[in-house]
Order: C-alpha cells, then sequence, then structure tokens
C-alpha cells in the first residue's frame, strides 16, 4: 500500500545501494511500469518492533508541505509488512561526490550551486523549517540540469517562536555549529547557517574546514580560526553549558590569510556565516543577496 497511490515495492527493480545512514538506507531503483528511475530510501526501523519512528513521521510531513525545486521531491511512500519506504526523485550525485570528481570549479559555477543552495534554506526557513544536517553528502545534484537540491528531512523539524528548547542530537559533527558543541538546546536558524558556511569552505578548498574528531577536538579546530570567544565577542557563552573559562586562548585568524587565492567576495560571505556568535550570524535570506543568481 501507499499514501499516494497504488504503488508498491514489487513495482521496482533495485539497481545498486546509493549509502546508509543512521535512519535508513537508500537504493537505485526502476520503475517496471514507465522505466523511470528514483531513490528508495528504506527505514531502519521494524515496524513489527517499534511501530513508525517519529524521524520517518517528521520526515514525510515536512517534504509533503516543501515542495520545491531546490528541495528533493518526495514522490511517494509505501508501507510493508514490516518497513517504510521513502519513493524520492533521483540524483545522480551528492555535492559531496560532486566537489571530489570535478575538476577545479569556475567561481560562476560555485555561485550558481551556492545560490540554490540558500534559496532552498531560505525555503526551509520561511515556512518555519530548520533541517538541522546540512552537508555535502545531503544536498543533491542533477549533473545534467545543474539542479541542486536539499535531502534528507530525517532530522528536520518545525518549529515555533519564541524558540523552544530542542535535542542537541542534531547535525554532522564537522558541520555543527558551535552554539549546539558547546551545549545549548535554545537554538535557532543560525545552526544552519553555520552548516553552510562550513559547505562554502568545503566547495571554495574541496576539504572540510573543521575535521573534528569529536565534540571538544571540533570546538578547538573552531577557535584555533576563529579565535577562542569570549563575552566581548559572543554575549552569553559564558553561560552555556559545557564552556570552560579555562579554553585555551585562540585569536582569529584572517579567512584571506587561510584561502589567499579565494576573491574578496567569497572570503566576505565565509566570515560571516562562520560567525561565532549565532545572533550575528549571516540569514538565509541575506545570505541570497551575497550570492546574486547567474
Amino acid at each position: 500500500m501507499s499514501f499516494g497511490g497504488s504503488l508498491d515495492l514489487n513495482d521496482f527493480e533495485r539497481m545498486e545501494t546509493l549509502g546508509q545512514g543512521t535512519y535508513g538506507k537508500v537504493y537505485k531503483v526502476r520503475s517496471r511500469r514507465n522505466g523511470e528511475i528514483f531513490a528508495l530510501k528504506k527505514t531502519l526501523t521494524s515496524l513489527e518492533e517499534e511501530g513508525v519512528p517519529a524521524c520517518t513521521l517528521r520526515e514525510i510531513s515536512i517534504l509533503r508541505n516543501l515542495g520545491h525545486q531546490n528541495i528533493v521531491a518526495l514522490r511517494d511512500v509505501i508501507i510493508s509488512r514490516k518497513s517504510i519506504y521513502l519513493l524520492f526523485e533521483f540524483c545522480d550525485m551528492d555535492l559531496h561526490q560532486f566537489i571530489n570528481s570535478s575538476p577545479q570549479l569556475s567561481f560562476k559555477e560555485i555561485k550558481h550551486i551556492l545560490y540554490q543552495l540558500f534559496v532552498g534554506i531560505y525555503f526551509c526557513h520561511s515556512r518555519r523549517i530548520l533541517h538541522r544536517d546540512l552537508k555535502p553528502n545531503n544536498v543533491l545534484i542533477n549533473s545534467q540540469s545543474f539542479t541542486v537540491k536539499l535531502a534528507d528531512f530525517g532530522l528536520a523539524r518545525a518549529f515555533q517562536i519564541p524558540y523552544k528548547p530542542y535535542t542537541t542530537s542534531v547535525q554532522t559533527l564537522w558541520y555543527r555549529a558551535p552554539e549546539i558543541l558547546l551545549g545549548t538546546d535554545h537554538y535557532t536558524l543560525a545552526i544552519d547557517m553555520w552548516s553552510a558556511g562550513c559547505i562554502v569552505a568545503e566547495i571554495l578548498t574541496k576539504e572540510p574546514l573543521f575535521p573534528g574528531s569529536n565534540a571538544v577536538n571540533m570546538l578547538y579546530y573552531i577557535f584555533r580560526v576563529l579565535g577562542t570567544p569570549t563575552e566581548e565577542t559572543w554575549t552569553g557563552v559564558s553561560r552555556l553549558k559545557l564552556y570552560k573559562a579555562n579554553f585555551p586562548a585562540w585569536t582569529q585568524v584572517p579567512f584571506s590569510h587561510l584561502m589567499p587565492q579565494m576573491p574578496v567576495e567569497a572570503i566576505d560571505l565565509l566570515q560571516k556565516l562562520l560567525t561565532l556568535d549565532p545572533a550575528k550570524r549571516l540569514s538565509s535570506y541575506d545570505a541570497l543577496k551575497h550570492v546574486p543568481s547567474t
């Protein structure tokens, strides 16, 4: 059975495994009806033992209401006796694969990618959706049309203002915002913009900017570049649960020193996205002004 039509698993031929995450395994499949290619995500939780996982229900609900060219389209939901399957439009690469398989991208191509990335994020944020797991693997690219699409909304959630406490078990480590690393549970849309800044840096250099091995190591990677925060640079930082007064005192290293080959506008965008104080971080709306459509 399916929520959207009469499809079942027998309607699809499994072609290859595309990837596996915490909450599901994704396959490339072909429709036996018309030959169309899709991505099929199988949730790893057993329906017989645990029922429908909350993250899956949330992902379905969010994607049903987020139709946009820069967000991966959920085509159908198929329920078998043991699992739930989410049927998505197919994109042939994620951003991580694209970065590593492409020759040096021109700045025009980079701007085109970033503009679409920020359009997708702004569309989510303007509809009060936090993604909470932005990273190159969760940004898909259709290489033929050069269309960028946000994907994997398994950790996404709708939010209300004023913000309520939320779980801190969000964001993949290398793209995790410093306020999350320091233990806040009252975070905002700014956590997505931190992840976006890390993605921008990775597109520019083809290397992760903060490849920490654990939360403390991540903070040290960040502080070595952006400087150790103080109350003068980040109001309220000393009240965060995991803040330590004896953190090593590093001073900020300008991005222009780290990436001397990058144009001024790229450095300016990075500095405004990768701002330690979330209240001063660039919003998705303002990020679009920095990367005009090409």
